[in-house]
């Protein structure tokens, strides 16, 4: 399988495999007017298979979703056909807008416009928790 040369934007690699369209949707990919491809279950030599999204446009990406998901992916930053960085997302101590609390006592449930919050509790296990009722995250 070809994909064409990036010449200016992001490669996000290492993604789990399988969890590739879900960030598609998170990073709001869809809403681009430029090229993007979506490799699912591309061979990996350290996780088997994983995903790979290549953007040809340099993009502002929320790293703290990235690091929700998986604080593995790399993301490399592409200028002439050159990676000219290449960063790790790390596991966020707060990540707003991404997991929603499924207590329905929480008042996230009750009042619609209040922000989803959760904050780390857990780094070695990678436990979150709503900062309203102290629900875990899934």
């Amino acid at each position: 399988m070809l994909i064409g040369t990036i010449v200016d934007g992001i490669v996000i690699d290492h993604i789990p495999a399988g969890r590739g369209m879900e960030l598609y949707g998170y990073l709001g990919l869809d809403k681009l007017e430029c090229e993007v491809a979506l490799i699912k279950n591309a061979p990996s030599g350290k996780l088997g298979k994983k995903d790979i999204l290549k953007v040809n446009e340099v993009i502002d990406l929320n790293f703290d979703l990235l690091g929700y998901i998986d604080p593995h992916i790399t993301v490399n930053i592409i200028e002439n056909g050159q990676r000219v960085e290449k960063r790790h997302p790390q596991l966020p101590e707060e990540i707003h807008g991404v997991i929603k609390c499924r207590n329905p006592r929480c008042i996230t449930s009750v009042e619609q416009e209040i922000e989803h919050v959760f904050k780390l509790t857990d780094r070695e296990n990678r436990v979150y928790r709503c900062i309203y009722c102290d629900t875990k995250a899934k």
